[in-house]
């Protein structure tokens, strides 16, 4: 691996033992693997909080689809955000709600308001981001 560094940690014995039960319920190769992701997951969540430059990421939403109104908040708003959707899915998880997840990529403070403007519309079950930094 090109520019590969080593480095040590002191850790605690007992926070050693959770953190070795993490990796075997998610199945990391070995440490070094498991402390990369938890890096790569941080910078990338710090990029968003920071909103500053590009990200991509999915937006996981759940919400009641009889409701017309808020049906047609949800694609005014995603109509709005053409420049950061990329793509989405949607899935009828019931006969009332649907899950809708929509894949974004672009300036971290344009999606950041696309998040907040979904996650603030009445009748929103549920509103979550996975979060990527890019570059």
């Amino acid at each position: 691996m090109p520019g590969l560094a080593r480095f040590g940690v002191s850790i605690e014995e007992d926070l050693l033992e959770v953190f070795d039960g993490y990796l075997a319920e998610r199945g990391f190769a070995n440490r070094s693997e498991a402390i990369r992701d938890l890096i790569r997951g941080r910078l990338a969540e710090r990029d968003w909080e920071d909103r500053a430059g590009p990200v991509a990421g999915g937006i996981v939403l759940v919400y009641d689809h009889h409701k017309r109104e808020l049906t047609d908040r949800l694609l005014d708003l995603q109509h709005d955000a053409m420049d950061v959707i990329v793509s989405n899915l949607h899935v009828h998880l019931d006969y009332h709600l649907c899950m809708e997840v929509i894949a974004v990529r672009g300036d971290a403070a344009r999606i950041h308001r696309l998040v907040d403007g979904l996650r603030g519309l009445k009748g929103v079950h549920h509103c979550s981001v996975a979060r990527v930094g890019l570059g």
